[in-house]
């Protein structure tokens, strides 16, 4: 998995400047690679099959001894330790719930970080991507929560979605960027000139 190249970020960055020229919200952009590394999960499911089938197959057939019993349980451990820590099987064994609620929080902490909750008129926005989970958040502060519903971004938030899915991030992020300036410059609109936070997209690595 490939984050986007400069010159792709550039196309990022020059999409949120025409965007704010009609309105007086204030994007950020964050593509994250993955929102945690779990290494906790492949460890509990190794841990588990390896308690699991050897005890089973030792209750079936009694061909093991107690010694036997325990060794075949630590070689099974240590061999799906290492099988289940490659990245596109460890993905497979996260539960969909798990890696939402990690990309969330991640988006979260963000919105934070970014300094999004401290715009003139509370009009920070963040458009959040975590490649690994597929995941795509968009995150308003009050200023634009008070005049759109959130499920105003539910469709562009699937599109995107889609987009990453297939692999087409840079022109997920270019489409929803544009499709949200087109909202935001009705119900958002430009004021008065400003650029409160820079227009670029952030990476984590």
């Amino acid at each position: 998995m490939t984050l986007l190249k400069e010159y792709e970020q550039r196309q990022v960055a020059e999409a949120i400047a025409r965007v704010e020229q009609h309105t007086d919200a204030e994007l950020v952009t964050v593509l994250a690679r993955r929102a945690d590394d779990y290494a906790y999960i492949p460890l509990l499911w190794a841990s588990l099959l390896a308690l699991v089938v050897p005890g089973l197959l030792h209750f079936v057939s009694g061909w093991l001894s107690i010694n036997q019993l325990l060794m075949t349980q630590w070689l099974t451990f240590i061999v799906l330790c290492l099988v289940f820590r490659l990245p596109g099987l460890t993905t497979r064994l996260i539960p969909r719930t798990v890696r939402h609620w990690r990309a969330s929080n991640l988006a979260r902490r963000q919105f934070l970080e970014q300094n999004l909750h401290h715009t003139e008129g509370a009009t920070g926005m963040l458009i959040f991507v975590s490649e690994a989970e597929r995941y795509v958040e968009i995150l308003v502060d009050d200023g634009i929560a008070q005049r759109l519903d959130n499920q105003v971004w539910a469709g562009i938030v699937a599109r995107f979605t889609e987009q990453v899915r297939q692999g087409e991030t840079l022109q997920g992020f270019i489409t929803c960027v544009e499709a949200c300036g087109e909202v935001l410059s009705v119900h958002v609109p430009l004021t008065h000139p400003r650029n409160e936070l820079p227009n670029r997209l952030v990476i984590l690595d």
